[in-house]
């Protein structure tokens, strides 16, 4: 990143390696992650390409206030650099920034979760760790992917009740050949960012866990694929290799996602603070409240709404640059 930078102040921030600078009248300094400075606001850009770089020089140039710069690094390719100032410019500069659909805003607070430390990630899996609904995908391969497609749209935005919703859904899959599960486990779509974030977690400790409205032999097999703590979904039913239309034992909805988040806490003994929770549905909502930090992915409004942060704008590379690193 060092021989991209195009700007005075970029420059400085890593290249150079004084204490400040003084721009067009304004005094930047700069500190370490570990060692952030009191400020009312506390700010941090992610982006991934250096050409904002300008763009983002020129803000801060804009606000005409003292405040202290560090650069936040994680084990993936985007960048970050983090503010200290006062709050009033830093919201200025929030909502100048904001429309850019190139730079994520994060806001760290006083009892951020810590990446440093071990913690907890509960995960929704459809449209959250990976790209697609498994249910829709079936659903196409069966014949009936409009039908199906419409109740998840509507279950994803609040209106049906999830566990009648799953129910009619996969009745529609009745008679279908068992055979097209395999198939698309075979081919199921990460999120862009997903396999960085998760082992970037995983190298300080961190359990993870999916808890998906879904099926258990996708789960099972992002389990495996990425060497998961714990997975849960629905069960299929399967009788002479054809799905029968119907889910077996106790359905993962709301609520049991939400409790997937405080056992799998108490079992790992995670402690308060360090339990996260992300995904993109209204279903998500009650396991993003339980969690200490939720996390709305790409997120349809209801859950943007009740979560503490968002990933709206980059993919899941962002997620570590949420937590501090104190170490």
């Amino acid at each position: 990143m060092a021989n991209q930078q195009q700007n005075p102040l970029f420059s400085w921030l890593y290249d150079e390696v004084s204490a400040s600078i003084t721009l067009n009248g304004c005094l930047f300094s700069r500190h370490e992650e570990a060692s952030a400075p009191n400020a009312d606001l506390r700010l941090r850009l992610v982006y991934q390409d250096a050409q904002c770089q300008g763009d983002i020089a020129e803000q801060l140039l804009s606000c005409a206030q003292p405040m202290s710069l560090a650069v936040i690094t994680r084990q993936n390719d985007l960048a970050c650099i983090e503010l200290c100032l006062d709050k009033q410019a830093g919201q200025k500069l929030a909502d100048a920034l904001a429309a850019r659909d190139d730079i994520e805003l994060l806001y760290i607070g006083g009892q951020q979760p810590r990446l440093d430390q071990p913690g907890l990630l509960v995960m929704d899996m459809d449209s959250t760790a990976i790209q697609i609904e498994c249910i829709d995908e079936l659903a196409a391969m069966a014949g009936v992917g409009e039908a199906v497609a419409e109740v998840t749209e509507r279950a994803m935005q609040g209106e049906l009740d999830f566990e009648q919703s799953l129910r009619q859904r996969v009745a529609k899959l009745a008679g279908a050949d068992a055979g097209i599960i395999d198939t698309l486990c075979g081919q199921l779509p990460l999120m862009p960012g997903l396999e960085v974030m998760v082992a970037e977690l995983q190298a300080h400790g961190w359990r993870l866990v999916l808890a998906s409205g879904g099926f258990t032999p996708f789960v099972g097999h992002l389990k495996q694929q990425l060497s998961l703590d714990a997975a849960y979904a629905n069960e299929l039913v399967i009788v002479e290799g054809k799905l029968k239309g119907e889910v077996i034992g106790t359905v993962v909805d709301a609520q049991f996602k939400a409790d997937t988040v405080l056992r799998s806490a108490e079992t790992w003994q995670i402690p308060v603070g360090q339990r996260l929770a992300i995904g993109d549905g209204a279903n998500d909502i009650p396991m993003v409240q339980a969690a200490d930090f939720g996390i709305a992915y790409h997120a349809k409004p209801k859950l943007q709404a009740a979560a503490d942060a968002a990933i709206a704008k980059l993919d899941l590379r962002v997620l570590p640059f949420m937590l501090v690193n104190l170490a």
